[in-house]
């Protein structure tokens, strides 16, 4: 398909009739002031290098290649052609858990901030396989069809957040089942199931829910995102920690057992996610385990620049109307290329000359047209990206940004512009590894702080103050003048301080927590011991007299008839659930 990337250019096309009539007025009165001069017959004679024709070609071949400078500044392109290619991969459905508690802080910057890097660093990793995304709490729904259109995948992964979720708690089956109800209906393709979660299952069935993906040919893999010391879930907006039905804050911890189980009975494999890399490269192992298919995708091609073409047959129309005098040259007098007697001889030297001018255009255009499938270099696509960035549309701009880094990886002026694309869509994991490639082959050291700036910005967005120094002293090693990045750098240690004394507070707290429980247990061995020594003391004491016994023997009979009356009360009230979690 052919078109027009910026066609109110073509306006200027205008131009070219306009030129036509002003040449045709100009020439009709200097044919008026030649007569007044003489006979024209006569006057012609008088003047034989002068050629009534060559002006007339060296102006239409100007105008041909004004036409064609207007055509290249409207940037013809070709593409948009839908193709159903052939991939070899597998089809992997993500099943992210978005409860509250996974808005624990104990990795950072948290559980859930954490997940959506790893995914998206596992997508970065995907190239012929497909893609879905399942988000789930106490409820589960399809966040992403499966799809092998990495970019939507990760635009709805930025959006993700626990207010999504009316219902709150955690019910992993139901998130597998769905998962499980996802994936086409090609047989002999590996399918993963990826559970990322804290493995807080409230709802249970999950093992049942695993085991079953498992008889249908999936294969079930939990990602434990969190530790199992536990965390407080900290309440967006008011600094406070979220409590529980008896007023005590909640201490959500990594449940591994379960997680474990969940994998074991899925055949898949449990992963511990830490803040490193670790847990990234024993998934691609795992999943690279699994059977590979080729499968039909359908891909849409993007338009290619052509102008380059069109540039090169207007520069060489302007080549020839230079070499084209206005008089006849004197050293090729003797050459008998035109019959100068009488009227049909100029007849034939203006026939001649147009045939030859319209066969070296043809000539040209034959042997120009195949550059029209010239490809672009890095630096246009680089310059196509910042006007898309300039416009705002940064999801094209990362598209032309990738594929200047596809034409050439050692740019590293594609690999920053890309990181910056990826950054205003906020895939910051993915902006980090291009910044920390552009510095890596930067030789400019302005740019090279640039890059590292940007990195600390995105580290001290996450709360990750320590990464954010290291990359703002290395700015600075390279621009010592950048007064932004040394103030960010003197805010985030101002912010680690207060976010160590913060840590260390939490810790201090968890520490009197179990001071008193441990206090707790004392006085309740204690009160265990009395008991037992007061049982002692009843058992030396004399027997009750038979009265009494009778009177006790009946106050028991009637609390047991109370007790079954209120039990029966308790059946007849509407069931609910004993405790409300929503975390």
């Amino acid at each position: 398909m052919f078109r027009f990337a910026d066609p109110i250019y073509l306006y200027l096309l205008a131009v070219i009739p306009v030129l036509a009539i002003i040449r045709f007025l100009t020439y009709r009165n200097q044919k008026k002031r030649l007569r007044k001069f003489g006979d024209p017959k006569l006057l012609r004679e008088l003047m034989p290098d002068v050629s009534r024709f060559r002006p007339s070609v060296k102006f239409w071949i100007l105008q041909g290649a004004l036409a064609l400078l207007i055509v290249m500044l409207a940037r013809p392109q070709f593409g948009t052609k839908i193709n159903n290619e052939q991939r070899v991969g597998i089809e992997t459905i993500i099943a992210m858990d978005i409860s509250n508690s996974m808005m624990a802080e104990d990795i950072t910057p948290s559980r859930l901030d954490r997940s959506k890097m790893m995914v998206e660093n596992l997508v970065d990793h995907f190239t012929n396989d497909k893609i879905g995304l399942i988000v789930f709490a106490g409820d589960a729904f399809v966040q992403l069809p499966i799809t092998s259109d990495y970019v939507s995948a990760k635009m709805f992964l930025s959006s993700i957040d626990p207010s999504m979720m009316a219902t709150q708690g955690t019910d992993i089956a139901r998130a597998i089942d769905m998962a499980t109800h996802s994936f086409t209906q090609e047989e002999g393709i590996g399918k993963a199931i990826i559970v990322i979660t804290d493995g807080e299952d409230h709802e249970g069935g999950a093992l049942e829910s695993a085991k079953a993906a498992k008889d249908a040919g999936m294969r079930v893999y939990v990602l434990g995102v969190g530790s199992t010391n536990g965390s407080p879930i900290p309440i967006p907006g008011t600094g406070d920690y979220m409590k529980d039905n008896t007023g005590n804050t909640v201490m959500s911890a990594l449940n591994e057992d379960m997680c474990r189980q969940v994998a074991q009975a899925g055949g898949g494999a449990y992963i511990h996610v830490e803040n490193n890399s670790a847990a990234q490269d024993q998934l691609d192992k795992e999943l690279d385990k699994l059977a590979k298919k080729e499968t039909t995708s359908t891909v849409y091609s993007e338009f290619d620049e052509q102008f380059q073409a069109v540039a090169i047959l207007a520069l060489l129309l302007l080549i020839l109307e230079i070499c084209i005098f206005d008089r006849r040259n004197p050293l090729l007098k003797r050459l008998s290329l035109f019959n100068r007697k009488g009227e049909s001889g100029r007849w034939k030297e203006k026939t001649l000359s147009m045939k030859m001018f319209v066969l070296a255009v043809l000539s040209l255009s034959s042997f120009l047209l195949p550059l029209s499938t010239y490809a672009q270099t890095d630096r246009q696509y680089i310059r196509e990206g910042n006007k898309q960035f300039r416009l705002g549309q940064y999801d094209k701009a990362e598209v032309s940004y990738r594929k200047a880094v596809e034409k050439n990886p050692k740019n590293p002026q594609a690999a920053y512009n890309l990181g910056n694309a990826l950054m205003a869509q906020k895939k910051d994991s993915a902006a980090v590894q291009q910044f920390e490639q552009s510095s890596r082959i930067e030789t400019n050291p302005l740019r090279k702080a640039a890059a590292y700036h940007n990195m600390g910005v995105i580290c001290q967005t996450h709360k990750m103050y320590g990464e954010a120094i290291e990359a703002y002293k290395n700015a600075l090693r390279n621009n010592p003048n950048d007064d932004e990045t040394r103030y960010n750098l003197v805010l985030c240690k101002h912010l680690k301080k207060k976010q160590d004394e913060k840590q260390k507070q939490n810790q201090q707290n968890k520490d009197d927590q179990n001071k008193k429980d441990d206090k707790k247990k004392d006085d309740q061995k204690d009160q265990k011991q009395d008991k037992k020594d007061n049982k002692q003391q009843e058992q030396q004491k004399p027997q009750m007299s038979k009265d009494n016994a009778e009177q006790l023997l009946n106050a028991a009979i009637q609390n047991e008839k109370m007790t079954q009356d209120k039990m029966k009360k308790a059946q007849q009230q509407p069931q609910r659930r004993a405790v409300q979690k929503n975390w």
